[in-house]
């Protein structure tokens, strides 16, 4: 039996999909649950943290990410009404403000050269926050693009479940990173 073009589209079904992204939510949870556990035992051993007082980007940056979770929420709730046009608008500054918040973590690299802090020096625990920070800067570009991929979706004319789809996808991954990076920072703000 051959399948038309058509009769493939009609075939969409989103779980498995959908399973593919909450595999992978929970396994960068292990990754990063591993990492924080290695830097406690790290640190216990050392009897101290990083000892870092943590640039001001990354506060500023915790509020943009949360700010770009709310105009999730907000292009999410646009698309249930059918208002395509506030869904657009309102994954464009999603989009923004991921961007800030990426520009704005390479700005607390940089206040963190700027004080002696580098990424290989003799102090692991302070290398620690490069990668975990860096890592989760690859997890925004990785969301951005789910969230490019709603927006896109938004001006093709695909069937309403399918924007629907991308839209939830999109939604999923990108407030399971803004909740990571919410823990990474207290983490690292409690552990100094």
């Amino acid at each position: 039996m051959v399948l038309t073009m058509e009769k493939m589209q009609d075939t969409f079904d989103p779980k498995p999909r959908k399973f593919i992204v909450w595999l992978f939510v929970v396994s960068s949870t292990i990754m990063f649950g591993g990492f924080t556990s290695y830097y406690l035992v790290f640190a216990a051993s050392k009897g101290k943290g990083h000892g870092l007082i943590l640039p001001d980007a990354f506060i500023y940056s915790s509020l943009v990410i949360i700010a770009s979770s709310i105009a999730l929420v907000l292009a999410s709730k646009a698309l249930k009404k059918l208002n395509l046009s506030l869904q657009r608008n309102m994954l464009w500054i999603t989009v923004i403000l991921a961007i800030a918040f990426g520009v704005m973590q390479f700005n607390a690299w940089g206040s963190m050269v700027r004080t002696g802090a580098t990424l290989v020096g003799n102090n692991a625990a302070i290398s620690f926050i490069y990668v975990v920070s860096g890592m989760h800067l690859l997890h925004i570009i990785g969301g951005v693009g789910l969230i490019i991929n709603a927006l896109a979706g938004s001006y093709k004319s695909l069937p309403v479940a399918k924007v629907q789809y991308r839209m939830e996808i999109a939604s999923i991954f990108w407030h399971f990173i803004d909740i990571l990076w919410i823990y990474l920072y207290v983490f690292l703000l409690l552990n100094r």
